[in-house]
């Protein structure tokens, strides 16, 4: 179903205000011609700072694996590649530092701040004569200079660095960067003739578009018209992601296909990251086909390989909707980092959406409560952590992907974990081009932002959302200011209610941003009440998941938890379930599931981690026992709900009452359920 973007404003008001800010130099970076112009404008590192649960989970990962990761992981620690050193020159440190940096400026950590510049500062006061940077390459630790492109290195980790700089520049405006990115293009559009991006690897090619954004980011900054060819050339020479998007067979091969055959374009990292491309090329080319391609690809991998908790599957390979298949943590980061820029580019509602409920489903469950250790892979009806094999298109030969541990399976997760969080925030606010600000995502925070012709405005947004059905925004303005905010009405959202001041502005039904344009003055405060009905949606099989608001529910499985250690892996956590966990639920709670359901909410914990004991909310319904689902070679394989709707075989006479908790603060569970009677 098409969503549309909307936005609504008042006739003689906004033409003023439009037609003010017009005369204006741009508050923020905005398109340079001939790209398209961007719905909405990314705001400086730093703009906004978390606060409440939000800030709680930077606060964790500064004193988990984000702040220290340096200090303890061999690959990052020892005589680093990115220091000048001859260790990691590879893509690991360049993961690591494009969510580690963004933490020390969204705390506004000075210890963090300096340790992470000591990678931006060695980046760039080291480049080369040519242009190119990074560690040194095979020749140069042999003593040697380059001569040409050919002794250089992989294109891709500079692709993850840019990304680093690039956020660094937005916080600081050092000037050494915009010189240090021009010359490296300028490098890169020299040598991509004859040392292309797959020169050294299959990565680059498939993952190019990170590339291409940041060509345009400083098109943007810039206006060097070689920039524009340079990403021409980057396009050809990338996967072509906007023909398997909007092609549909890709999908559809995709759900069956396990072999060896263009593995790379069923990779599901490579899929997050390739969703951006074609909204990328878009801005240069105009043409709609890039973004219908984009709406056209996301729908394919949601109906064909979507799981409750907003991710596709990808174990690593796109591999089907069923619950049992597992989801790769780099996976949901870089698919949720790809919907922010998307979201910027075609002001989908949609795509904000799906950020959304990947963000407060599936990625906070996939660490640990230290943030020290985490998945490879998640299963979403996952009723046990163990080693094995079970039903992932790549097991590895020692089985721990499915563990949680700081190495578990593969450590790129290890390094590149970081970003969800950290960008997450970074991107709860938009600026628009026509002097207002919008609120697309929502968590507690404070918005530092300039509006109008250049008035600093601060806005703090109040609530526990998304455990919370209202939101608060108090705007502190030196002096009466007319300038558009902009709210997201989720799609899930039935009819919200705007009230500013306390009193009702406004009904909207969901699906769509809205934009409120006003003089707005000091202490105004809006409030957005998002009411929240228990839901069910339906999925693999025929099963049913209780959803509210912008969380979907698990059962709660208590679970032991043993330490134990692999000699190549290391230390690793397996879950083992206490109570029973192979239920059904009623046809009669699918009919009616506020009638049928109880819902607890519970104060927010002072110290909010996402975990079973901190949940705020509980949902209680009853279920029967299905005494021949069972796990099978260590999977819970799911029972089919026929077209009927109800489930055929033997099924207990006992009613039990069950207890759900959202999904993100669980480490066992099962969110798909056959109904029956």
């Amino acid at each position: 179903m098409k969503i549309p973007f909307v936005i609504r404003l008042t006739g003689t008001l906004l033409l003023t205000t439009v037609l003010a800010y017009a005369q204006q130099k741009p508050l923020y970076v905005t398109s340079r011609a001939p790209l398209a112009p961007q719905k909405y404008l990314e705001l400086p590192l730093g703009a906004i700072k978390p606060e409440g649960w939000l800030q709680q989970q930077l606060v964790i990962m500064k004193d988990g694996a984000t702040g220290h990761l340096d200090e303890y992981y061999p690959k990052v620690q020892n005589d680093n590649g990115w220091l000048g050193g001859k260790g990691d020159g590879w893509e690991e440190t360049p993961y690591w530092l494009d969510g580690a940096l963004p933490l020390a400026y969204l705390l506004d950590d000075k210890v963090l701040k300096d340790k992470f510049l000591k990678y931006v500062n060695w980046t760039l006061d080291h480049q080369r004569p040519s242009g190119f940077f990074g560690p040194l390459t095979k020749k140069e630790l042999e003593g040697k200079p380059m001569e040409s492109c050919a002794d250089g290195a992989d294109w891709w980790p500079r692709m993850v660095m840019l990304k680093v700089i690039q956020q660094y520049y937005t916080a600081t405006n050092d000037p050494r960067v915009i010189p240090f990115m021009t010359k490296y293009f300028k490098y890169q559009y020299a040598s991509l003739k004859t040392c292309p991006l797959v020169k050294w690897s299959e990565w680059s090619e498939s993952r190019g578009g990170d590339n291409i954004m940041s060509v345009y980011w400083l098109y943007d900054h810039t206006g060097d018209k070689f920039l524009l060819d340079l990403a021409d050339l980057l396009y050809k020479q990338t996967t072509n992601w906007t023909d398997l998007l909007g092609g549909r067979n890709w999908a559809i091969d995709a759900a069956v296909n396990q072999t060896g055959r263009k593995w790379m374009n069923r990779h599901a990292v490579n899929v997050g990251m390739g969703l951006k491309l074609p909204a990328e090329y878009y801005r240069a080319k105009k043409d709609p086909k890039y973004l219908t391609a984009v709406k056209t690809g996301f729908g394919d991998l949601m109906t064909l390989h979507g799981l409750p908790h907003g991710m596709f599957s990808g174990d690593e390979d796109l591999h089907g909707n069923e619950p049992t298949q597992g989801v790769e943590l780099c996976a949901i980061v870089e698919t949720m980092f790809s919907l922010e820029e998307i979201i910027g580019i075609s002001g989908d509602p949609a795509y904000m959406d799906a950020l959304e409920r990947m963000t407060f489903n599936a990625l906070p469950t996939q660490t640990t409560d230290d943030y020290r250790s985490r998945q490879y892979f998640q299963i979403a009806n996952q009723v046990q952590v163990s080693r094995g094999v079970f039903d992932f298109s790549l097991p590895f030969g020692r089985g721990m992907n499915n563990v949680f541990g700081p190495y578990a399976g593969y450590t790129c997760c290890t390094a590149n974990m970081h970003q969800g969080w950290t960008k997450f925030a970074s991107h709860l606010w938009y600026a628009t081009g026509s002097g207002g600000v919008a609120a697309l995502e929502y968590a507690p925070n404070t918005l530092k932002a300039k509006v109008a012709s250049g008035v600093n405005v601060t806005i703090q947004e109040t609530t526990n959302y998304p455990f919370d059905d209202q939101i608060s925004f108090t705007v502190t303005i030196a002096k009466p200011t007319t300038f558009p905010f902009a709210l997201r009405i989720p799609g899930w959202c039935t009819e919200a209610t705007v009230l500013v001041n306390g009193q009702k502005l406004r009904s909207d039904k969901g699906g769509q941003v809205i934009s409120l344009s006003r003089a707005w003055k000091n202490g105004d405060k809006v409030t957005l009440q998002l009411p929240m009905p228990v839901r069910t949606s339906n999925w693999a099989k025929n099963s049913r998941t209780i959803e509210r608001g912008p969380l979907v529910y698990a059962l709660k499985v208590e679970s032991t938890v043993d330490e134990k250690t692999e000699k190549t892996e290391g230390t690793y956590f397996e879950y083992q379930p206490k109570n029973a966990w192979n239920y059904g639920l009623p046809k009669a709670l699918v009919d009616d599931p506020e009638k049928n359901t109880t819902v607890t909410l519970k104060p927010m914990p002072a110290n909010f981690v996402w975990n079973e004991a901190s949940s705020p909310i509980e949902i209680k319904t009853n279920g029967r026992q299905i005494p021949n689902w069972k796990l099978v070679e260590g999977v819970a394989r799911q029972p089919v709900t026929t077209r009927e709707g109800i489930y055929q075989g033997e099924v207990a006479d006992k009613v039990e009452t069950l207890t759900f908790i959202p999904y993100g603060c669980t480490k066992l569970r099962v969110v798909a359920f056959p109904v029956i009677k």
